[in-house]
């Protein structure tokens, strides 16, 4: 089954390596984007905190790499060479239009870090600390017109403990991710996976968020708040706050009982 490869995150990278070192699909192409980049929902440069370069890796298994960006003409003509049976994305950050997603006889296929419908939309896994959820999961989906909205390919849930930050959460679902692909990308190539379509009324959305929204109010409840700073540690920016007009980013939380 030839497969094209979309992907500019950790994320990406780690599933693109797992995918080739166990041979699960030949990859035909990657299709990236730099570091900073130009996105709808913003008026300046986008900064990818969880970027990764797939050059390394392009070289090391000859496959040919093209940076795109939120022009689809630049790489419509490079896919349609390619004749690609299936694609998939992980770790990207425009919408497949259905032109580019019909070229391919598999269809097109991605990760979503929530247990969809719930959490459609951008920073799943940011919201779902900050809302204190116990527990997320990460989705293999098949993509339509709308966003994250597409028929399951199969799910993985995900335990967020009191002690997880964000790296322990995206550690978790580097694992899960794998797993599902090891699982249900042998099914795909014989078109032979059971899916089964999202139950749209119980969708929820998130926008996307940016390093300025990570102000702490400290009228909020005190678990609240440090939901918030473990949301947004490292490898994010930071939740912060301002102690004589000098920015502070606070990077870790306890909450006492008085």
């Amino acid at each position: 089954m030839n497969t094209v490869f979309f992907g500019a995150s950790k994320l990406g990278y780690k599933c693109l390596s797992y995918i080739l070192k166990n041979n699960l699909t030949e990859i035909k192409g990657i299709f990236t984007i730099p570091q900073d980049f130009n996105i709808s929902y913003s008026n300046k440069p986008v900064h990818n905190v969880l970027y990764k370069n797939f050059n390394v890796i392009a070289k090391k298994y000859n496959i040919p790499i093209y940076y795109v960006n939120a022009d689809l003409k630049d790489y419509f003509s490079v896919l349609k060479k390619l004749k690609p049976d299936f694609m998939l994305v992980i770790g990207w950050y425009y919408m497949i239009p259905k032109k580019i997603r019909e070229l391919t006889r598999f269809g097109c296929a991605g990760i979503h870090a929530s247990m969809l419908p719930k959490y459609r939309g951008g920073a799943p896994l940011v919201w779902a600390m900050m809302n204190g959820e116990k527990e997320t999961g990460v989705s293999l989906f098949y993509f339509e017109d709308d966003v994250d909205s597409g028929p399951i390919i199969g799910q993985e849930k995900i335990l967020i403990n009191d002690k997880d930050y964000i790296k322990d959460i995206l550690k978790k679902v580097e694992k899960a991710s794998m797993k599902l692909l090891k699982q249900n990308i042998p099914l795909i190539k014989k078109n032979k996976a059971k899916v089964f379509n999202q139950d749209n009324i119980q969708a929820t959305y998130f926008p996307q968020r940016k390093p300025e929204d990570g102000i702490i109010d400290w009228n909020w409840e005190s678990k609240k708040i440090k939901n918030f700073i473990r949301a947004l540690s490292k490898p994010y920016p930071g939740a912060f706050t301002y102690i004589n007009n000098k920015k502070v980013i606070i990077w870790d939380a306890e909450v006492f009982d008085k």
